[in-house]
């Protein structure tokens, strides 16, 4: 059975970190793309970063250059590290992950996910 596992969510202030954690069990990340996206009180859900199959990572515009997406060695647990961070980044975060080596936008191209972890950013 797949699961995925995240971890490492809570409640911040504007302007600090957090380091969220997706752990799997039942596959490994090798040769996959794993994403995390999000999904805020009044939004759809967004992707936030995307490390693919060979490595290459990937953040979209709004958080560039103060999240950063990694894959441990083992290609278990990929982390997303997150500074500077502001109410604009609360929402719920998940990770998601395709059997591909490319990475998609499109929720729908992930086959698997898991089921959350709550950022909350307060000014």
């Amino acid at each position: 059975q797949v699961q995925l596992v995240e971890s490492g969510g809570g409640s911040v202030q504007a302007g600090g970190s957090l380091r969220l954690s997706c752990t799997a069990s039942g596959i490994t990340y090798r040769r996959k793309c794993v994403a995390w996206f999000r999904q805020g009180p009044a939004n759809e859900r967004e992707w936030v970063a995307r490390i693919d199959g060979f490595g290459g990572a990937s953040t979209t515009d709004s958080v560039k250059g103060r999240f950063t997406i990694s894959r441990d060695n083992a290609e278990t647990t990929v982390y997303l590290q997150g500074s500077s961070l502001k109410p604009e980044d609360t929402g719920m975060y998940y990770c998601a992950a395709r059997d591909s080596y490319g990475c998609a936008s499109s929720q729908e191209d992930y086959k698997y996910w898991g089921q959350g972890t709550q950022v909350t950013v307060s000014s």
